[in-house]
């Protein structure tokens, strides 16, 4: 099935559902489909559902309900089928699950919409020092892995690119831009024994330090 990704944050409702725009050839007016329209029959997965705006969440309503899109904009009046299953995410109030309140109240969400999704989960952040000092392991251990066995000619070397103005060192942004394309193909940073025990202690001490005090952010493995 066809899918299609956006961002709640980043969406308006006309972006969700549909949008009247001139033909640059014709000149007339037509009608442009949404994320939720072009999912038709598929799958619209929304993150950061909680950031949406009101008037964004106001148009899901229909969509959950009926599986259409009712548009009446500059002469247009049409339904279109949005017959798509609705994958979202969202974080907790303050991005901590509170135990003593309601789905509702932690999402800070319309009860009227929460009841549109069939189901629910509740994905709860535990501290693990097991499987925090597992998961911090396994993370660094990506960035460890190099293909040593592999002769490097170029390893090592950085090139020499420096610009003279006014006294101070600058990089043209095309030079910066030659300098990430090598240094993406060409240079091969390695963590040390040491710094990588160094990463999964602190991670875990972080970890053990979550919720103690109301200015503490919780670390996650981001």
């Amino acid at each position: 099935p066809r899918g299609i990704y956006t961002s709640g944050r980043g969406s308006s409702s006309v972006g969700l559902t549909a949008y009247v725009v001139r033909d640059a050839d014709s000149g007339e007016m037509v009608l442009e489909s949404g994320a939720l329209v072009l999912s038709d029959k598929g799958i619209c997965c929304i993150d950061e559902f909680d950031k949406m705006s009101d008037s964004t969440k106001s148009v899901l309503h229909e969509v959950m309900e009926q599986q259409t899109v009712s548009i009446a904009k500059a002469g247009i009046i049409a339904t279109l089928n949005a017959r798509t299953s609705l994958l979202a995410g969202a974080n907790p109030v303050e991005s901590k699950w509170n135990k003593d309140l309601s789905v509702v109240e932690n999402l800070k969400l319309e009860p009227t919409l929460i009841s549109r999704f069939d189901l629910i989960y509740v994905l709860i952040d535990r501290v693990d020092v097991k499987v925090d000092t597992y998961l911090a392991n396994h993370i660094i251990r990506l960035y460890q892995t190099h293909k040593d066995d592999a002769p490097d000619e170029n390893k090592g070397k950085r090139p020499a690119y420096t610009v003279m103005h006014g006294g101070e060192e600058i990089i043209p942004l095309h030079l910066l831009t030659k300098y990430i394309t090598y240094a993406r193909k060409k240079v091969n940073p390695t963590i040390s024994a040491d710094a990588r025990s160094d990463l999964v202690n602190n991670y875990v001490e972080m970890r053990k330090q979550r919720g103690h005090g109301e200015n503490t952010v919780s670390a996650t493995t981001r």
